[in-house]
């Protein structure tokens, strides 16, 4: 396995809660661009953008709504068991029936919020049910008289303004909410005996000016957040696009530009992390020490275009002669490769090394100033590390190794030779494959 096809340990992938990755939708990405040169005020979503935006807040928004129903069914509750326990008789019994609607709107809004539906059904049941709940308390005052007729109207104010606040829904439904309870509260106001028309009206105009100053903060508050999640998305696919930068730095660090093999760096970290994880977890492994043969006449003879032909040739053969998803290859220096083959014993490797070198051989490339073969050969050592062998390094292992290597050069080239530990204190010794 070479260090090209390493998987990417640190792979970043910026997706929103809809599960959009930003990095293929460059359309997108345009797009936010664009509309972060615009004022906060005059920024509008649309399309896909527009989608993304309302799937990353749904949840949110749907817990604070089913948590502001929660919230009025327990306090009307708490008030009518007030009213039962302190009011005479016939005033509480008559807050009972205009007060069983808030119950059942505040449920059904509930139901409604517990998953994502379409937005015409949502927005139909939440505008629906804050209107039933705020019929419902004015019902309540309208019904017990006196005092209660004026203080419930201003509850019902209350209640609604405190839905326009929190609620970070579409400005349209915001809008028809400001709406509907300003409607209710005029009605109501209108038809109460012991108010004048101008006191109606004034006080009717006066709460309308609170209240659409709360839709306009509430407005400034959505686009904010808007704003907020667009500089979220930019700096998400600017830390991606670095992200990968640095990963393709690391890739450059540890690969060898010209053959695209590992270089010696990776190598040595691959052999650290083996070694690293203690001696009894590297069990057994096998390294080949490859060396191009009279690779020094090639570049004189043919020059150095075509020395790096030859060695891109020659890798792509070792590559291709070993296990593609265990072993790994590296160009180790100059013209020789530094191949690791985790799980196999002295044997298997040697038919490994055999096939690498009879691999070169025959493809025959041409070496004219080389004075053992008309074409290009390849020298092998071999060394292995058994099992049981804790005490042997991954330094030892190669310096055995090299060793190999050193006696295949000195003995003819174009052959595998094996270094094998002898039994301990009689020394090492190297065969010839």
């Amino acid at each position: 396995m070479d260090v090209a096809e390493q998987p990417n340990r640190r792979s970043v992938f910026v997706q929103d809660q809809a599960g959009l990755d930003v990095r293929d939708r460059p359309a997108i990405t345009a797009e936010v661009e664009r509309l972060l040169t615009f004022r906060t005020r005059d920024i509008r979503l649309k399309g896909e953008i527009k989608e993304l935006f309302q799937a990353r807040t749904w949840s949110q928004t749907a817990k604070i709504i089913r948590a502001w129903m929660i919230w009025v069914a327990v306090l009307h509750v708490m008030t009518m068991m007030t009213c039962i326990l302190l009011l005479p008789a016939e005033v509480s019994t008559s807050m009972l029936l205009p007060g069983a609607l808030i119950v059942p709107a505040v449920l059904a809004v509930i139901v409604v919020w517990r998953k994502p539906y379409a937005k015409w059904l949502q927005g139909f049941s939440l505008i629906a049910g804050i209107s039933l709940v705020l019929v419902s308390v004015a019902l309540i005052g309208v019904n017990a008289g006196g005092e209660f007729y004026e203080r419930n109207l201003h509850i019902m104010l209350f209640t609604a303004i405190s839905a326009i606040i929190i609620f970070g829904i579409p400005l349209s439904w915001t809008v028809t909410i400001a709406v509907i309870a300003l409607s209710l509260y005029l009605v109501f106001q209108l038809a109460n005996p012991t108010l004048a028309l101008g006191s109606a009206i004034s006080s009717t105009l006066f709460f309308t000016a609170g209240i659409f100053a709360t839709v306009a903060a509430r407005r400034n508050m959505t686009l904010l957040a808007v704003k907020t999640f667009l500089f979220e998305l930019r700096d998400r696919r600017r830390v991606v696009e670095l992200a990968e930068v640095n990963d393709r730095l690391k890739l450059l660090a540890r690969t060898d530009p010209l053959t695209g093999l590992a270089n010696r760096r990776w190598m040595t970290e691959t052999l650290d992390h083996i070694w690293g994880e203690g001696p009894k977890g590297v069990g057994r492994v096998v390294m080949l020490m490859c060396d191009i043969d009279d690779f020094k006449k090639l570049n004189d003879h043919l020059g150095h275009a075509e020395g790096d032909r030859c060695l891109i040739n020659v890798a792509t053969i070792i590559r291709n002669s070993v296990r593609h998803d265990v072993d790994h290859v590296a160009r180790y220096g100059g013209e020789e490769f530094l191949v690791l083959l985790p799980g196999l014993g002295v044997q298997e490797a040697a038919i490994v090394a055999e096939r690498i070198r009879e691999n070169v051989e025959s493809a025959a490339i041409s070496n004219p100033g080389s004075r053992y073969a008309r074409h290009v050969t390849l020298s092998i050592g071999l060394a292995a590390k058994e099992a049981d062998d804790e005490a042997l390094s991954s330094e030892q292992l190669q310096s055995n190794a090299d060793a190999a290597l050193y006696v295949a050069k000195h003995s003819g080239r174009n052959r595998v030779e094996i270094h094998e530990l002898r039994p301990r204190g009689t020394g090492n010794r190297l065969v010839h494959g």
